[in-house]
């Protein structure tokens, strides 16, 4: 059965992070019906293998598509650098991935030196940013970092101040001897931490989150398909997640940036 207008877009990701993505689809397209998967019950995925994170990935795929959506959003990095080629298998709906969005973006950014890849150590290790940025700019230098202490950090709220900005410069301080022009934000938490990594690196690093290629994606692709909602009013929200909903609820806003209604709990 094919899918329509009025069907929603699925969105999943390993906890809480990929509702940066959601904040940037709905400003983006605020008619849209939303399904929003927080699969806390296995985060983080970053440290798993790609099978066990393609596994994952195929069964919230199914979650979702058991609600009709005309597309899928997998707004984990690390799910998107080794899980697409098997849920676009898997689906007969667009999938679309934050890890090529963040390359376009950062390629448009660059001033042609180099490009730094801030992510979890699943997604450095997997090379799907270094092999992105490869595919579409041949000979671009590519210095990509693991920064497995920035999501607990942004989960803590701690994301501006002076422990903030001396774990960024644990992580990244050396970026600045790199020569690199523009930084990619490799995973969903690290848009929170966008000021402190700025007031590191400096006013020459360009900071790209492809979240917003992401929003931007999914729109021509509706529109192309003619697949747009229609109508004035603002598309219908649902989120679940797969342990402890209340906490993704309350963290949720901060990600959000607007208050996370009901969660609910999701049996995959």
């Amino acid at each position: 059965m094919g899918s329509g207008a009025g069907d929603a877009i699925g969105v999943f990701d390993s906890g809480v992070g990929g509702l940066t993505v959601l904040r940037a689809i709905h400003a983006r397209l605020p008619a849209e019906h939303t399904l929003y998967l927080g699969d806390s019950a296995r985060m983080p995925y970053g440290a798993k293998s790609a099978e066990t994170v393609t596994r994952y990935a195929l069964a919230a795929a199914d979650f979702l598509s058991k609600m009709h959506i005309k597309a899928l959003v997998v707004a984990c990095s690390t799910a998107s650098s080794v899980a697409l080629p098997a849920l676009r298998q898997h689906l007969n709906v667009p999938v679309i991935g934050v890890v090529d969005a963040g390359v376009t973006r950062a390629l448009a950014a660059s001033r042609g030196k180099g490009v730094a890849v801030a992510a979890t150590e699943g997604t450095v290790r997997s090379q799907a940013y270094q092999r992105g940025l490869a595919h579409s700019a041949p000979g671009v230098r590519v210095v990509a970092r693991a920064c497995p202490l920035f999501a607990p950090l942004v989960e803590e709220g701690t994301v501006e101040g002076a422990l903030a900005q001396a774990v960024v410069s644990h992580h990244l301080g050396d970026l600045t001897q790199q020569d690199v022009d523009t930084l990619i934000l490799g995973c969903t938490h690290y848009p929170l931490l966008r000021a402190s990594i700025a007031a590191v690196l400096g006013p020459d690093v360009e900071i790209v989150d492809g979240a917003l290629g992401v929003a931007d994606e999914l729109a021509h692709i509706l529109t192309d398909g003619g697949l747009l909602a229609t109508g004035p009013n603002a598309g219908q929200r649902r989120y679940f997640a797969t342990d402890a909903p209340d906490r993704l609820q309350v963290l949720g806003s901060r990600f959000l940036g607007a208050p996370v209604p009901l969660v609910e709990l999701a049996e995959l």
